[in-house]
């Protein structure tokens, strides 16, 4: 199979300027995850008096040493919590990710009481729901380590408190499903939070620190007179010797943290999974030149080619017909060792170019090859020729394809993802496997400049209309807030804090990223689960 060169010129203005844009977005990426994590270090002192860990500290014993972890939504929440991006601390309110724990890869949610005890902040409830999501559909066991202070009651809305249910849903959706659920107690887990452990498989909870109960000594007080402490009601010996609610009784977090990675090496979950053996040749190209490759300015060409050569084995790279609609990029090559075919664009969706990626898509659900997208597109092409060419008509069929396919779908938000372009690429909207943006990346139903011309042209046209004279002032006005507008809620950082991805990442992490994926989704289609009727019933 051909290999793909190179044409970049890592001498050249154009490449330092990339350079330089790119390598500030990635420290500002870095920042920002540093300030979550500083935040949470500054409570060290108070739990090493308790006896505890810090959340990420239990992480981090509970994870397989030197293994992978896939981080999720480390963003979520940003400017959501506070306005000021300068204040603001991404994260809502506990880590996710994907991580091995005794040779098991496992879905992982770290509830971080080292931030405002490990109240849930805003798009806490998304991002648990999108971690339960990805367990279900990829089949990995979900292990929770809870401590929690539960809903913030000075920020209480309603919409929160409703939709917060779907946790406990979900939790028994993945329960029947039968994956594994399983929580670890280390601290608080009280009211609706306590049917966290309630609705888990298997549950460890921590002597004399954790804390499960419907109602606390104030609350139960207030509502019935009865007079109990904490213990009485909801402490970790009382659960694991009357209640019945926890299987496991440990000494402290650490070795809550043991009995979990025993657990979950008991529950032999890889038994019937043969792990692949895979061969492969790493690409030709630095990694590191991606930061050069990549414009800040999505105005700015992007040849995706140069990037495929620096994520697929060896730079090798099938092109299909790449002479027919050649704007948009289809082929096949092979990630980690892992067979993919990847769409990708060169400029807007064209007719042909529609029709070629639905040739595509098909023909790689009849492989059982799965799809990644590079969206890097400013939509479906528009004007008399693509019109009277059928771009609707082929657009149509390209999302019919994607929306249909049978193989796993990875999207990686490289550049531009404007308008229709967005939907035909496998956006968020479309429930992609995973998701991913570089820190470049702009999302929008089409360019700043392009929705303020459009607007100015229908202000200038509505005053003629109406026998006014064109106030040229007006327009210049309404043209700046609607660039402001446009330009503040399409950067990957704004998309993200909402959850309309899975994180953004380090353009060189790209094929470490996409590999993970990949071998998340194929294990998933490879193992047999074994579903029952109902959720696993406690005693």
């Amino acid at each position: 199979m051909p290999a793909l060169e190179s044409r970049i010129v890592p001498e050249s203005e154009a490449y330092r300027q990339n350079h330089a844009a790119v390598s500030d977005l990635v420290d500002r990426l870095r920042a920002l995850e540093a300030r979550t994590r500083d935040k949470s270090e500054a409570s060290r002192e108070r739990f090493e008096r308790r006896g505890q860990l810090l959340p990420a500290d239990r992480l981090g014993r509970l994870l397989d040493a030197g293994a992978p972890f896939l981080e999720l939504s480390t963003l979520a929440g940003f400017c959501l919590d506070h306005p000021d991006p300068e204040r603001s601390v991404p994260g809502a309110g506990f880590m996710a990710g994907i991580g091995w724990v005794s040779g098991v890869r496992a879905m992982i949610v770290v509830d971080d009481s080292g931030i405002d005890a490990g109240a849930v902040q805003p798009m806490g409830i998304e991002k648990f729901q999108r971690a339960q999501a990805i367990a279900l559909a990829q089949k990995l066991p979900f292990i929770h380590l809870v401590e929690s202070a539960g809903a913030n009651l000075l920020a209480y809305r309603v919409e929160t408190f409703v939709n917060g249910g779907s946790i406990f849903y979900w939790l028994s959706r993945l329960s029947a499903a039968g994956i594994p659920v399983i929580s670890v107690v280390h601290g608080s887990s009280t009211a609706g939070g306590a049917y966290m452990p309630g609705l888990s498989d298997y549950v460890v909870m921590v002597r004399e620190r954790a804390r499960a109960f419907l109602a606390g000594p104030p609350l139960l007080k207030a509502a019935t007179g009865e007079v109990a402490t904490e213990e009485e009601l909801g402490g970790a010996e009382m659960h694991a010797t009357v209640s019945g609610q926890a299987e496991y009784l440990a000494e402290d977090d650490a070795d809550a943290l043991r009995i979990t990675r025993e657990l979950l090496a008991a529950l032999d979950w890889n038994r019937d999974l043969p792990s692949p053996t895979r061969s492969y040749a790493p690409p030709r190209f630095s990694a590191d030149e991606m930061l050069g490759i990549a414009p800040a300015d999505h105005r700015k060409p992007l040849d995706m080619r140069e990037v495929i050569a620096r994520i697929a084995d060896g730079s090798v790279f099938l092109e299909f017909k790449p002479d027919y609609g050649p704007a948009t990029v289809t082929g096949h090559a092979a990630i980690c060792g892992m067979r993919v075919g990847i769409i990708t664009n060169n400029g807007p969706l064209d007719p042909a170019g529609a029709a070629k990626a639905t040739h595509f898509i098909q023909a790689c659900c009849q492989s059982d090859l799965p799809l990644v997208y590079l969206q890097n597109t400013t939509g479906f092409i528009v004007g008399k020729a693509s019109e009277q060419g059928g771009m609707i008509k082929h657009g149509s069929k390209m999302i019919q394809a994607m929306s249909n396919a049978t193989v796993p779908r990875i999207t990686v938000h490289c550049g531009a993802s404007f308008g229709a372009g967005n939907y035909g690429m496998s956006g968020r909207g479309f429930f992609p496997d995973f998701c991913f943006s570089w820190p470049n990346a702009r999302t929008a139903v089409m360019g700043a400049e392009q929705a303020a011309d459009t607007m100015a042209t229908v202000m200038a046209a509505g005053m003629q209309r109406k026998e006014q004279a064109v106030d040229h002032a007006a327009i210049e006005a309404m043209r700046a807030r609607v660039i402001e507008t446009f330009e503040r809620q399409s950067d990957a950082f704004t998309l993200s804090g909402r959850l309309l991805d899975d994180g953004v990442i380090d353009p060189r992490d790209t094929r470490k990223v996409l590999a993970c994926a990949l071998a998340v989704c194929d294990e998933a289609r490879r193992r047999v689960v074994r579903p029952i009727q109902f959720a696993v019933a406690r005693p």
